[in-house]
């Protein structure tokens, strides 16, 4: 049994394809990515480099690029790609029914 909590946070219409969306929290707002295939990822909104805001890069194939400097960071993992190395905290998310869900 999973202990992961899956919460609601919006449908897949709400984020642009091969874009993002901002869901803020007090602990720090998650950013969430749909690519051109309507996969979603989510990452906390915080590039690993200096704190650029991942939201407002390019989303790219399954990556996203910071808009501050250029790193580029995988969706899936939260990765920075070579030669680059951090990583974003990400968040498991799914799609269910046209909902994009969270496990927060």
């Amino acid at each position: 049994m999973s202990m992961e909590n899956w919460t609601r946070v919006c449908v897949l219409d709400d984020i642009p394809r091969q874009g993002s969306r901002v869901l803020a929290r007090e602990d720090g707002d998650i950013a969430l990515f749909r690519t051109h295939d309507d996969q979603v990822f989510a990452l906390l909104d915080r590039c690993p480099h200096k704190g650029g805001p991942l939201s407002q890069g390019m989303v790219h194939g399954r990556a996203v690029a910071c808009p501050l400097h250029g790193w580029n960071i995988d969706l899936a993992s939260g990765e920075a790609l070579a030669p680059d190395a951090g990583c974003a905290r990400r968040f498991a998310a799914r799609l269910e029914s046209g909902a994009v869900w969270l496990a927060l």
